[in-house]
């Protein structure tokens, strides 16, 4: 891999996290688009995904630090519980994680990989079209229930091409959620698990320098870093302020894109 075809991958994950459009999916599609092949695909990903966190945390921090500062209170407060609802719904995707991490990433290596996004995309634009038509009343704050549920459709959107933040915005809406709310708790709760699988693929040395070289790899983690920064604020009004019934097409024209290039 060049470090033009790395800056490029960062500036794709980088605008694309903050979006229900999938951003894993969008790489893989970049990935097709550009010719490249890597061995350590997922490591290479997840790299990229802890790079948007860390813009995530700049652009969030004072609510980040809010959570924190609320988290060290003696008496049981809103904070300790919103963490707690945090925590929660992380489980569902550290369990997956730990048991079809392998899984995934021989998905990823998958000649049809394309045809495979393009499905989730597909999918994807049926759950955002869901819930854009769905109109149930709404409720003041996430429940624990509510937290685990969506957490779960985190540990799902684990397939590639099928949005992250798509999913549990989708499904928090349709639990009743407010828009406003399960945008920043859809951003919020990736933030433990993304740094932590990288810690680990720290520790084990499976981080993508070796098909890569530190130099390309470096170029896309500040890419999608920076970018992030400049989109992560704007892309979150977006998706307060939008209409998911646009997502839902975009995901869909996409989804059909993908296959069709599979066969091409």
């Amino acid at each position: 891999m060049t470090i033009v075809e790395s800056i490029i991958l960062g500036a794709v994950q980088g605008l694309t996290e903050f979006l229900p459009v999938s951003s894993s999916g969008h790489l893989q599609i970049a990935k097709a688009l550009l010719g490249v092949e890597i061995e350590e695909n997922l490591a290479f990903d997840t790299t990229l995904h802890a790079a948007t966190v860390l813009s995530t945390i700049v652009i969030l921090w004072p609510e980040i630090k809010r959570l924190i500062a609320g988290l060290f209170s003696r008496h049981f407060n809103d904070e300790q519980a919103y963490i707690l609802k945090l925590l929660l719904s992380m489980i569902p995707i550290g369990i997956v994680g730990f048991t079809l991490k392998d899984y995934f990433d021989l998905m990823l290596g998958s000649p049809y990989i394309l045809t495979i996004v393009g499905a989730m995309l597909l999918l994807t634009a049926a759950l955002l079209a869901f819930a854009y038509y769905a109109k149930p009343r709404q409720k003041e704050n996430i429940s624990y229930r509510d937290a685990f549920i969506i957490g779960v459709a985190q540990a799902i959107a684990a397939m590639p091409g099928l949005s992250r933040s798509g999913s549990t915005i989708a499904t928090g809406l349709i639990l009743g959620n407010k828009k406003e709310a399960m945008a920043q708790f859809s951003f919020l709760m990736v933030l433990a698990p993304i740094l932590g699988e990288m810690f680990l693929n720290i520790v084990k040395g499976e981080v993508a320098f070796a098909s890569i070289g530190v130099v390309p790899m470096a170029a896309g983690f500040i890419t999608a870093f920076v970018v992030g920064c400049l989109a992560c604020k704007f892309m979150i009004n977006i998706v307060k302020r939008g209409k998911l019934i646009w997502f839902a097409v975009y995901c869909a024209l996409a989804g059909v894109v993908s296959i069709v290039s599979n066969f091409i």
